[in-house]
């Protein structure tokens, strides 16, 4: 039988990221002359690749604009992290006894994020999560969320069938990105957009706490 796989978002849904993400995106526009978006408009980009991200940002702005946009992102997120910015990055409540509960029950584990390889192997590394997933799947090798393209390439490397998987995120992106994959989609009521939106999406349940994960995963089939 193949195995069962839970794949994790990062930013929203492992880590509260927000406050590095928010303000790298500040020191970005402020750098090319631009009035910083709301908080609360960065927050509803998280999830999705740099270059994307900026195009949501800026729609009018040309495609050169946001590729530059996001490699100056890119440099402000790495100059706050060796200013001791990784800090302001914890695990949410719960979640390392959630990924536990998962490995008890059985569970191979999986990473699908927007981040680069670089910095997602910082976070884990820094919270000692390391070693703990099978597969770990970045926006340096896939097209952007909502594509299917980072699910199926976790499927296939833990040996996965999509129907004895779930895909666990915060945002709508990763909703529509598991119901692309024929993964269950299982939303946290923790992370950067809200449970209606991730119902919407595709949301089979939503967790209200990291604690209610394993159970609810067990429960979608």
């Amino acid at each position: 039988m193949s195995a069962r796989l839970a794949v994790f978002d990062c930013d929203g849904t492992l880590v509260d990221s927000q406050a590095n993400i928010c303000l790298a995106m500040e020191q970005c526009f402020t750098g090319h002359g631009l009035a910083a978006p709301a908080r609360a408009e960065i927050r509803r980009i998280v999830g999705l690749s740099l270059i994307e991200a900026m195009a949501a940002l800026l729609p009018d702005a040309p495609p050169e604009q946001h590729r530059a946009m996001a490699e100056d992102y890119k440099h402000a997120f790495q100059a706050l992290r060796g200013n001791g910015g990784l800090t302001d990055e914890p695990l949410f409540d719960g979640v390392a006894e959630a990924l536990d509960a998962f490995e008890a029950a059985g569970w191979r584990l999986g990473v699908a994020t927007g981040k680069s390889d670089r910095g997602l192997s910082l976070i884990l590394a820094h919270h000692g999560l390391t070693g703990r997933f099978v597969t770990l799947q970045t926006a340096d090798r896939h097209p952007s969320k909502p594509h299917p393209s980072m699910l199926h390439a976790a499927l296939a490397e833990a040996g996965a069938a999509a129907e004895r998987s779930v895909m666990i995120g915060d945002t709508s992106f990763d909703m529509a990105m598991a119901v692309a994959a024929g993964v269950r989609p299982i939303g946290v009521a923790w992370g950067y957009h809200n449970a209606h939106e991730l119902r919407d999406a595709g949301a089979l349940v939503v967790a209200d706490h990291a604690g209610e994960l394993a159970r609810l995963a067990a429960g979608t089939y």
